[in-house]
């Protein structure tokens, strides 16, 4: 098995992830019952995707020695007003001006490969258990 990661309830809405040696906080939102002193671990998720996106970013511009001062990353979601799922998730890579034209395409084609984007493509399976008195 891979890592583990420990998650512990501190009070409140609040809980806590203990992962590779970072305390990873949440909190649910005040109009959830929470106290917003953290982001939610659904607003976890959906930055996992956009910095993993940025990383991509950053990882193909550091390799061919683009700047990426002026550049941004901007990630929208639409949801399905039935369901309350997310539907799609756009992600626009604002490049500056004087981004190489014939690397365009190629800037994107990498956003594709993002590693959370390919997991929710082809999802793990879950299996979860409980266990009392351990």
């Amino acid at each position: 098995m891979d890592r583990e990661m420990r998650v512990t309830f501190p009070g409140g809405s609040r809980v806590d992830a203990e992962y590779k040696g970072f305390l990873i906080k949440t909190d649910q939102p005040v109009y959830q019952g929470g106290e917003g002193s953290a982001p939610a671990p659904f607003d976890l998720f959906l930055a996992s995707i956009a910095t993993c996106a940025g990383i991509y970013v950053l990882f193909f511009c550091q390799k061919r020695g683009i700047s990426v001062e002026k550049t941004t990353l901007v990630m929208k979601t639409e949801r399905n007003p039935e369901t309350k799922m997310i539907d799609k998730i756009f992600i626009k890579i604002q490049l500056p001006p004087e981004f190489p034209e014939k690397y365009k395409m190629a800037v994107i084609k990498a956003v594709d490969r993002c590693s959370v984007k390919e997991h929710m493509l082809k999802p793990p399976a879950f299996e979860v258990e409980a266990k009392i008195g351990e």
